[in-house]
């Protein structure tokens, strides 16, 4: 049984899909609070429903009962945020902590850990190294994923980058190469490294085919879809003063993000796209696909 941690989420779900597609036993953990479709779209793949939560130790350990593998996607971002209840110390820390926990108790072997590449320091990143510390430290088989910035976020408009209506906002000189990779390489890794040998006691980094940069991304959407685009350049001093002035761990860590994306951030993905055996979409192929369902619409 393979338990999924964040199996409502973007990326947690698409794991689930593709584990059951393979046909996986496959355990979904949600919340009470979670999408109602969402989680009937789970099931109907055949993923074992149990209601639990990151934040409660005594539902992980009944989530982890007879699982023998457990993937976490789990993070306190881009989800509803709320101060004292679903922020970075109750789930990024404490809550990954009470999992992993749980997930050696229940006798779970191998543990799968999302988080991310950007060393740069802020309250999200922080947590997430210190889980990985955690979790490496468990005595169970470990492997810690580590994608770059999603296209699927990074390259839409929750963040500026408004392809319908042609707009973009640049983060810093907008020069820098940047491994765009869309959520479904990383499911897809993720799902393999279960049965790659390099993948145990390992760190993985994930990036897309190419390192380009956000001006460059513009343009490829100017192309795919025959239109000019305005944009509107953020410099990196804002940013940081931004950061420097924020007194929630939240707004500090989306400002850290900001400024990862304006330093750039390139992963060479020769060698782990063929060890995975994953074909990687270009940040054209993401464009083409989106794109039609918005200008055109």
């Amino acid at each position: 049984m393979i338990l999924v941690v964040g199996s409502t989420g973007m990326l947690g779900s698409e794991i689930c899909r593709l584990l059951a597609g393979q046909g996986r036993r496959v355990r979904a953990l949600v919340r009470a609070t979670s999408n109602a479709e969402t989680v009937k779209t789970l099931a109907s793949l055949g993923a074992e429903i149990v209601q639990g939560d990151i934040r409660d130790a005594a539902s992980l350990e009944k989530a982890c009962n007879g699982a023998h593998t457990v993937v976490s996607t789990v993070s306190s971002m881009p989800t509803r945020y709320v101060a004292g209840e679903n922020d970075i110390a109750a789930v990024d820390e404490s809550g990954l902590k009470k999992l992993i926990d749980a997930s050696r108790k229940a006798g779970v072997e191998r543990f799968v850990l999302t988080s991310f590449t950007m060393d740069n320091r802020f309250p999200l990143r922080d947590a997430k190294r210190g889980a990985e510390d955690y979790l490496k430290a468990s005595g169970m088989s470990w492997t810690i994923l580590r994608p770059s910035f999603f296209m699927e976020a990074w390259l839409g408009p929750m963040v500026g980058f408004d392809y319908a209506n042609a707009s973009a906002r640049i983060y810093g000189s907008g020069t820098r190469p940047v491994s765009y990779v869309s959520f479904r390489d990383v499911a897809a890794i993720a799902v393999a490294c279960l049965e790659k040998p390099a993948a145990k006691d390992a760190v993985v980094p994930i990036g897309g085919p190419e390192a380009i940069s956000q001006k460059r991304a513009v343009e490829i959407f100017e192309e795919a879809g025959g239109r000019r685009f305005t944009t509107e350049l953020v410099p990196e001093a804002a940013i940081a003063a931004q950061q420097e002035e924020a007194t929630d761990p939240m707004q500090q860590s989306f400002a850290g993000l900001m400024l990862g994306i304006a330093s750039g951030d390139q992963v060479d993905m020769r060698r782990t796209a063929e060890e995975f055996g994953v074909r990687l979409k270009f940040v054209r192929d993401y464009a083409r696909e989106i794109l039609p369902q918005t200008v055109h619409s």
